[in-house]
């Protein structure tokens, strides 16, 4: 069953995954998407254990008002590229770690998708950067609800930014402090 998340009018995200135990890793997508008020519907949809299913969700993705889709898998992680293969919504895969490999196997079968059926992906467990990702395919348009966006994504680099600043600042002094604690008039 689909789980809806408002962020407006109806979902404009689909956030698939081919089992419920890649949650923890494709959770980090949702959660970026709330913080932007991004609307998305999350689902399992496994190639493997339900093509019928992952196919026609594919193909009705652009129908029920989704602008992209995040397909989350590991091990031979076929999701995304067959969903690619049936919309002509822009896929971001994102390559789940599983124990065996750490997620190269998937990785490597996200990245390998043949001329014409396009897949973005994301590093190994990187469903948060997918997240932000489709923010930002959704921000280019020219309408409100993108003009919207992007001031909520600059101001999200904005906070980045400054967190990046701020951690700095806290080495600057740490290795002040060290220094300073070490220096000869103080030993003595």
């Amino acid at each position: 069953m689909t789980q809806q998340h408002d962020g407006g009018p109806g979902p404009v995200v689909g956030l698939v995954m081919g089992s419920d135990s890649d949650w923890p890793v494709m959770e980090q997508a949702a959660l970026v998407l709330d913080d932007l008020g991004i609307g998305y519907e999350a689902d399992v949809v496994s190639a493997h254990r339900m093509p019928t299913e992952m196919i026609d969700y594919g193909r009705t993705a652009a129908d029920r008002g989704l602008r992209v889709i995040i397909a989350g898998a590991g091990g031979a992680a076929h999701l995304p590229g067959m969903l690619a293969s049936v919309t002509v919504l822009p896929v971001i895969g994102v390559p789940v770690p599983l124990k065996h490999l750490d997620g190269m196997d998937s990785l490597l079968s996200i990245v390998q998708m043949p001329a014409g059926i396009p897949v973005a992906t994301v590093s190994v467990g990187g469903a948060r950067n997918a997240g932000l990702l489709a923010a930002r395919v959704l921000a280019a348009g020219t309408d409100a609800d993108a003009t919207a966006l992007r001031d909520r994504l600059a101001a999200f680099a904005e906070d980045l930014r400054g967190q990046a600043h701020a951690k700095g600042q806290r080495l600057r002094d740490l290795t002040r402090q060290r220094r300073d604690d070490r220096s000869p008039d103080r030993q003595g």
